[in-house]
């Protein structure tokens, strides 16, 4: 057994009521076979009656040879499901690790591309059924081939609609000319390298070479085009797999489905993503800055049981105002009109301008008919009248002429503000300046910048629909959008339900939920809620030693308000299990971030054992980074900061979540699952990670990632321990995962004196494209993390993807199911059929009780299963997990470990936050932002951190976001 460093741990139980006592093995673990992978071909598992039987053999030129043996030779290793390796058997290494010493060597791992994962291992039976309707669309497809063509455009890295518009000149050029390579053709193109067609091109194998001109504003552009034949796309083949006949599924011939689906509607809308948009005609709804909601369409193609769909949901994002550039100027600046700016802009103002229109492309209005378009580098410092460039004149002589004697001698235009600044546009060296009044917003700009708070909450309230009214306007769209009707569709023989998908999906047991005190009350969740009233943490904290550090001003939080408000909280307190004794020890006002570390310092040198400081904060404002960066990384304080409207205004509900966050955050246990009726896999330790990544806003191409790995520490699971790491800008993969891993199962001995049996991991922020890299580097990091602590030391691994991203909406097929007033699935709603996978083991839950809008179930995607769980075993203990969320007395939207790392790299980003910068971003407060429950008037500061350095080292980064090894031990992030 590893030994922790610092001398074996004091006793403690792990399980309760009692799983297995010291001295006892935990019976033996399933394992995957010697080649790390499961086979390639065969049944799964646990042979389900309605899916498929074992396919008849394979042409193995459409199967990866099985890892660790021949090709064609069977796998080196048992079936999965076979019978286990003898007790204490070491268990495989994960391929390409190198083995320690007495740990046989894997093979040499597979290509990133081969591995498969697990098949289905049946479907969930677990629950009562209710009969749903999905936003997936049935396709017919033809039993036919599809012609690949590689295109290269030069000039390259041109705009996709570019690109399209050369392909579509293209082809309409050769249909008519010689050479009539497109005659009777009608190619689809994806903008970017892939054409296909229905039938075979005229020109063999070789490379062909093609001009085209397009005519531009005021100079036409040539561009050369080379097609050549890139390979045969099997539409019977893709049958095959959605069969289940094939062990993988042919991602060619999706991607040919998705560019013909989509090609006539990237031509006629504004494309993003995956989504199409069209400028407001009937619906105008502003979101202030010069920003408004378009409405569109999400539209993909995607691969499931027997059969492909088309996945079509309403969308909307922001877009800036087609608008003159002095309008876009009065918006940003929160003006009445620009007659009110009649001096040049201050530093400030030019500041925050220049922030939202840089990088926006402009049209000139001062040409005519010609209005050229230009993306905008800068905004000069100088007004139009002082601004001045090198002008050279008809006579050859060149002169400094400032841009409005410019407009007026060559344009004769007497600028109206010649006091407001400058566009500077085009490439920076070449000094082309643009004053404000002749310059129009290009429309159809999608906005990436981040949305202040007041914008985002105007974009829900325009965009939230209950889900019967989503369902109605999904209809809408399909039946407005004649998908067989799209000549594209038509020619390559496709055809596409008008109705959405009926399904059969099941509504999960609830767990019940534990509580402490004398009388050990159980709450039973109703539609995702339960309350606490009248019951006890499981297990309270008595605090003692208190203070609290008000930054609001005093005439916005009186003394008596503060009395008041410390008066509610003891009570609150005290009927929850968490006494707080007698009044703080220090109660005073304080301004400015710069008074937060002095006096914290203050505070915890003269009051020993101080347990807690509560901070009053004056709405949004820098101090709350500041408090977290020394409370959490100097001090190792627990702080819990409170906005002033909660403090003079208390209620029972604020209150109550209040001490929700700081019962965890001083090391106590808000609620357990029952014992009784907690899962199979909690009869062996086991611990549970989540794991995410977040970036830096759109447009930031500078500041870190960050990522996070939670571990839980007991076996209800209710404590969980945390572990952060800076990484380079937009890694997905967590570089240091091993590591992380390593110091969570260090933990967790030191804890609970045992070693994990299996390991869960719930990996959030995941798309389907990074699911092999992912596997291939994460799960090698985990087996490398526990070969590090003991030779030998194999647990079982269950790796999950967890999605939230995705556009499948799940609709009640009758209304008595439907919950509230949004009329949404009831909490615990679980599909594992008709929509999902056709092989693999996936499944969708709706783990939460939809309050605005309509509910988004989570996707779960398996990526590596050692512990053999059957459906309803990981469907049922998913569930479980969303009901231990410590925020808040409700069932969370995905697992608590998977919430928390999230939780955990969002606190980091304010421990970047430099002590000195000017911090002018939104860092308010603490809540729960995924619960309407959870509204203790906090917020845990959803904006972007302007003041997270881009200049530092990673050294200096990394030491920033270290915790203090006092706030590792408890839940500092909740």
């Amino acid at each position: 057994m590893y030994q922790a460093p610092g001398g074996p741990p004091p006793p403690l139980h792990y399980g309760m009521p009692p799983l297995y006592g010291p001295g006892t093995q935990p019976p033996p673990i399933q394992r995957p076979p010697a080649g790390g992978m499961p086979p390639p071909i065969g049944p799964p598992s646990h042979a389900p009656t309605s899916l498929p039987p074992a396919p008849p053999p394979v042409p193995m030129s459409v199967v990866p040879p099985p890892v660790g043996g021949p090709p064609g030779g069977p796998p080196s290793g048992p079936s999965r499901g076979g019978p286990p390796g003898p007790p204490g058997a070491p268990g495989p290494a994960l391929p390409g690790l190198p083995a320690p010493a007495g740990v046989p060597q894997s093979p040499s791992p597979p290509q990133i591309d081969q591995v498969l994962l697990p098949r289905r291992p049946g479907i969930g039976l677990e629950g009562r059924k209710i009969l749903l309707r999905a936003n997936h669309f049935q396709m017919k497809i033809p039993h036919t081939d599809i012609y690949h063509y590689d295109i290269t455009i030069t000039p390259e890295k041109c705009p996709r609609r570019v690109n399209r518009e050369v392909i579509d000149y293209l082809v309409g050029a050769y249909s008519r000319n010689a050479p009539k390579i497109f005659e009777g053709q009608m190619p689809v193109f994806d903008g970017r390298k892939n054409m296909y067609t229905k039938k075979q091109l005229p020109i063999g194998q070789e490379k062909l070479e093609l001009e085209v001109t397009l005519p531009g504003d005021g100079r036409d552009r040539a561009f050369q085009v080379v097609l050549k034949f890139a390979g045969f796309v099997s539409l019977a083949l893709l049958e095959q797999a959605l069969e289940g006949r094939l062990p993988i599924m042919p991602f060619d011939a999706i991607q040919a489905l998705d560019v013909i689906m989509r090609h006539l509607p990237s031509m006629t809308y504004t494309p993003v993503g995956r989504s199409f948009f069209s400028p407001p005609t009937d619906y105008f709804h502003p979101l202030g800055g010069g920003r408004e909601v378009w409405f569109g369409f999400h539209q993909s193609v995607r691969p499931s049981m027997w059969k492909m769909m088309l996945n079509i949901d309403v969308s909307a994002t922001a877009f800036y105002k087609a608008q003159p550039i002095t309008d876009f100027l009065v918006e940003t600046l929160d003006m009445q009109s620009i007659s009110e700016q009649r001096r040049p802009l201050t530093d400030s103002q030019r500041v925050k301008f220049t922030k939202e229109i840089k990088g926006l492309k402009i049209e000139v209005t001062h040409c005519g008919t010609m209005r050229r378009k230009y993306r905008v580098c800068n905004v000069t410092k100088r007004p139009a009248s002082a601004q001045t460039f090198p002008w050279q004149m008809e006579n050859g002589q060149t002169v400094e002429c400032t841009v409005a004697r410019y407009f007026r001698e060559r344009h004769n235009k007497i600028l109206q503000y010649p006091h407001l600044p400058c566009l500077q546009v085009g490439q920076e060296q070449r000094h082309t300046y643009l004053p404000l009044e002749v310059c129009n917003i290009v429309a159809g700009q999608r906005c990436i910048k981040k949305l202040t708070d007041m914008q985002t909450s105007t974009m829900i309230k325009a965009t939230a629909r209950s889900a019967p009214d989503r369902e109605k306007e999904i209809n809408n769209l399909v039946k407005k959008a004649q998908f067989n009707s799209d000549r594209f569709v038509q020619e390559f023989g496709l055809a596409i339900s008008t109705e959405m998908v009926q399904i059969e999906g099941r509504v999960l047991p609830v767990p019940k939920i534990q509580y402490g005190g004398k009388n050990k009350f159980q709450a039973i969740p109703q539609s995702g809620v339960w309350d606490m009233r009248g019951k006890q943490f499981h297990t309270g904290v008595e605090i003692r030693i208190w203070a609290i550090a008000c930054f609001a001003a005093q005439h916005q939080c009186k003394e008596d308000s503060l009395r008041n408000f410390t008066s509610q909280l003891q009570k609150i307190s005290n009927d929850a299990g968490m006494p707080i004794m007698g009044q703080p020890c220090f109660c005073k006002y304080a301004v400015g971030a710069d008074q937060v570390e002095p006096m914290f310092r203050h505070l915890k040198k003269t009051y020993k054992g101080l347990q807690l400081i509560v901070v009053v904060l004056p709405g949004k404002t820098p101090v709350y980074a500041e408090v977290k960066r020394v409370g959490d990384t100097l001090l190792g304080v627990a702080t819990q900061c409170v906005q002033v409207k909660n403090v003079n205004r208390t209620t029972a509900q604020t209150l109550s979540n209040l001490c929700l966050k700081i019962n965890v955050k001083l090391g106590g246990v808000n609620n357990i699952l029952a014992p009784r009726d907690r899962p199979q896999v909690f009869r062996q330790p086991v611990i549970f990670l989540g794991a995410d990544v977040t970036h830096p806003p759109a447009g930031d191409d500078k500041k870190p990632s960050i990522a996070a790995v939670v571990g839980s520490m007991d076996a209800h699971p209710s404590r969980y321990c945390a572990t952060v790491r800076v990484q380079q800008h937009r890694q997905e993969i967590i570089a240091e995962l091993s590591e992380m891993v390593r110091e969570l199962l260090v933990s967790f001995y030191r804890t609970t004196q045992f070693k994990p049996a299996r390991i869960i991991m719930y990996r959030d922020g995941v798309s389907e494209g990074q699911f092999p890299q992912v596997l291939h580097h994460e799960l090698r990091a985990i087996r490398q993390a526990c070969l590090q602590l003991e030779a030998g030391y194999q647990p079982g691994i269950t790796f999950i993807v967890v999605q939230k991203r995705h556009h499948t909406r799940l609709f009640c097929a009758e209304r008595k199911e439907q919950i509230g007033k949004s009329g949404n699935i009831p909490a615990g709603t679980t599909v594992d059929t008709g929509i999902t996978h056709p092989r693999e083991f996936d499944f969708y839950l709706c783990s939460h009780a939809g309050i605005q809008g309509t509910s988004r179930p989570s996707h779960y995607h398996v990526l590596w299963d050692d512990n053999e769980f059957s459906a309803d075993e990981l469907q049922c203990l998913t569930y479980q997990l969303c009901h231990t969320y410590v925020r808040c007395t409700r069932s969370v939207s995905i697992p608590a470990p998977a919430y928390y790392a999230h939780l955990v790299a969002f606190r980091a980003r304010y421990h970047l936050v430099e002590k000195d910068h000017d911090r002018g971003f939104n860092g308010g407060s603490e809540t729960g932002h995924m619960s309407a429950n959870n509204s203790n008037g906090g917020g845990d500061g959803t904006g972007h951190h302007h003041g997270v350095s881009s200049g530092r080292s990673l050294e200096e980064m990394t030491s920033a976001v270290k915790v203090h090894k006092d706030t590792l031990k408890v839940m500092y992030f909740a």
